[in-house]
């Protein structure tokens, strides 16, 4: 809700800044029906996607566990054929995924959600994903939904109508601080995790960088400059715990998004992990997690069922949601 919001509000307040009604939405969903955001608030739908035949932008708006969601063959057709037609078409928050498995993003650069950064290049190794909070790549917009969204219309409102435009909108939506494509998603770990001392976060960077081929603790104090010993005791320090605990909790935890927002096979995962057998790695799992690699992904398959088969969209700017 908050990323679709976030693109058509800007347009609705770009008409009202501008005095016409430049920008014309429709809502599209794969069967007509209104859709269910995951707040539980339902979009009502304009038309079926079967009605989508034409556009100047077509977005495709999809939430949580986009990965089990099934292919819809004419969504697909009908997508490739704006392409061709050269039509601007895209994603906003987890819909890239979607795209990348109709084969849209070949070539293009892309982004989505940082949630599901790492699964997508995991499972689309061939693309360019990058962690901006949207990009636009010839006729391809991409976005990471949240309020990235709102980033993106605002760019594209200062391509059409001037930088002028653009800023007023954003003052309208009491929106101070406009963000360009490149910003990234997520605060800097130095946020996240409270800590400033630079020899732990060079640290924390670079098991992140080596999740699937991990560096031992000796390796990774001579990359920051420090002997093991210091780097233990900085570690215990700020964590309560080893360089190789911390290191090895951000393997598991790397391991069980994977589980879960992929289908690839256990001992690919645990590969993608830096585990040399599935043994090992379920071991260590059962030990961070309660529970073998298998039973994360049932459960979690358990309990996030798709309710349901549906999606939005939009005229001079389509949405299609699932």
């Amino acid at each position: 809700m908050n990323a679709f919001s976030s693109v058509v509000e800007p347009l609705r307040l770009a008409n009202r800044v501008l005095g016409r009604n430049y920008y014309q939405w429709k809502i599209y969903s794969l069967d007509g029906n209104s859709v269910a955001a995951s707040n539980g608030c339902e979009i009502k739908a304009d038309f079926s996607v079967k009605d989508l035949h034409d556009a100047d932008i077509t977005l495709l708006c999809t939430g949580l566990d986009v990965e089990r969601l099934p292919l819809d063959a004419d969504l697909g057709n009908r997508l490739r054929r704006l392409n061709a037609m050269g039509r601007t078409f895209g994603a906003i928050c987890t819909g890239a995924y979607l795209l990348a498995r109709y084969h849209l993003l070949d070539g293009r650069r892309c982004t989505i959600h940082w949630e599901n950064l790492r699964s997508l290049r995991e499972e689309f190794p061939h693309l360019e994903v990058i962690g901006d909070i949207f990009t636009i790549d010839r006729n391809c917009m991409t976005c990471a939904g949240g309020m990235a969204p709102l980033d993106m219309m605002l760019r594209l409102v200062a391509i059409q109508h001037g930088a002028y435009i653009a800023h007023e909108v954003a003052e309208v939506a009491l929106y101070q601080n406009t963000r360009a494509g490149e910003s990234a998603q997520r605060h800097d770990i130095e946020a996240r995790t409270g800590i400033s001392n630079e020899k732990i976060l060079d640290s924390i960077r670079i098991m992140d960088l080596h999740i699937e081929d991990p560096l031992s603790c000796q390796q990774l104090a001579m990359t920051v400059n420090l002997s093991p010993r210091q780097l233990e005791r900085l570690f215990r320090r700020h964590f309560n715990c080893t360089p190789g605990q911390y290191y090895l909790r951000l393997r598991l935890e790397t391991a069980r998004d994977l589980l879960r927002r992929t289908s690839r096979p256990v001992l690919d995962v645990a590969l993608a992990c830096g585990f040399a057998s599935t043994s090992h790695f379920t071991k260590c799992y059962r030990e961070r997690f309660l529970c073998t690699p298998t039973e994360e992904r049932q459960a979690y398959q358990w309990a996030n069922r798709p309710g349901g088969d549906k999606t939005a969209g939009s005229k001079s700017v389509r949405l299609v949601s699932k």
